[in-house]
């Protein structure tokens, strides 16, 4: 009895490649608004970036926030700018039109901030659809 197995792997095209790479610099450029709102406190601008479903879960200095994305933009607004604030993209990854991302903050309102993100292609256009954090040292 033999326990050799074949593997039928569909080889990737160069328009396949392309296009894999295209969504991540995709969901990239989706995740701006919301990067750039740190430094500029500007809520509507993170706004943006979220479906009008989104919620935003997570807590700082032990209170638990389970906000809607109109109520996040006020607190970016009201935290205001964060010039000095440092962030990078850590992963995402991709299944069809879902996808998750992690995006680590530095000295965001003097905090360092875990972001993590699940998004959702709809009409050719990533946005976020919901937003859990860590607030680290201030958790």
């Amino acid at each position: 009895m033999s326990t050799e197995t074949t593997l039928h792997v569909t080889p990737k095209t160069a328009a396949d490649e392309a296009h894999s790479f295209a969504e991540y610099k995709a969901i990239e450029a989706a995740l701006q608004p919301y990067i750039e709102s740190a430094k500029t406190g500007d809520g509507e601008l993170c706004r943006t970036a979220f479906y009008d479903h989104a919620h935003i879960v997570g807590s700082v200095n032990g209170t638990f926030y389970n906000l809607d994305a109109d109520t996040f933009k006020g607190a970016v607004n009201e935290t205001g700018a964060s010039p000095d604030v440092q962030s990078h993209i850590s992963w995402i990854d991709i299944s069809g039109p879902a996808a998750s991302a992690k995006v680590e903050f530095i000295n965001w309102a003097g905090f360092r901030y875990t972001d993590f993100f699940v998004l959702y292609k709809q009409d050719g256009q990533w946005k976020i659809s919901g937003k859990v954090y860590d607030s680290h040292a201030q958790n």
